[in-house]
């Protein structure tokens, strides 16, 4: 695989399909959170499945059993994303709020609105869940996002991104709009920091050594 233009690739998909996310009104991007959600609810079992060849490659690897507690997608974890993913469809529609609202000295009112960034670069250790929190965050707030999570949880991970990928397309909305790096090559970790063309933010969630 040519990282770089798989990572330029991942970028320019992600681009294009914020800006449909950008247009998509509040009721389209809660619909995509629970197909998402009761697609997990049915394929758990398929979830299970994929988590244990990444538990067994993890043990086989020698991974401290702290780490590879933290890899484990048990039920109730499933669970917990699921009903994450309908807390957040609870929640008010971010997008267009207005704040700080403020009479300037020439009589004009200016304030704050609340926007898309656009793309957003998310780096996290190998933890499952973290996969879906942070594909619902940016679907609710109307982003895009490249996920690359931990190497470890690679198995895990391809499974919650055809999920989420078939509850966008069953909201109409565009499937690039959340990508997970599909390799556990460390190299797309700096490729994706380079990609500032098409990623306008990047989130590290870890530890150091990230």
């Amino acid at each position: 695989m040519n990282i770089p233009d798989y990572m330029d690739q991942l970028g320019r998909q992600a681009r294009a399909a914020s800006r449909a996310m950008a247009r998509a009104d509040g009721a389209t991007r809660n619909r995509a959170l629970l197909l998402i959600a009761d697609a997990i609810v049915r394929d758990a079992a398929l979830l299970r499945a994929a988590n244990l060849l990444d538990l067994d490659a993890a043990r086989s690897a020698g991974l401290a059993p702290a780490m590879v507690e933290r890899l484990e997608l048990s039920d109730k974890a499933i669970a917990t994303m699921v009903e994450g993913l309908r807390q957040m469809v609870a929640l008010p529609d971010p997008i267009g709020e207005i704040s700080n609202m403020k009479f300037r000295p020439s009589g004009i009112q200016v304030g704050q609105m609340r926007v898309p960034l656009g793309v957003i670069g998310i780096i996290y250790e190998a933890r499952p869940n973290v996969t879906v929190d942070a594909a619902g965050l940016c679907i609710k707030s109307g982003n895009a996002t490249i996920l690359r999570g931990g190497s470890e949880a690679i198995h895990c991970n391809r499974a919650l991104a055809s999920i989420v990928a078939e509850g966008l397309l069953g909201a109409d909305l565009p499937a690039h709009a959340v990508q997970v790096v599909d390799t556990t090559d460390r190299a797309p970790v700096g490729a994706l920091v380079a990609v500032p063309p098409y990623v306008h933010l990047i989130v590290p969630r870890g530890g150091k050594g990230l």
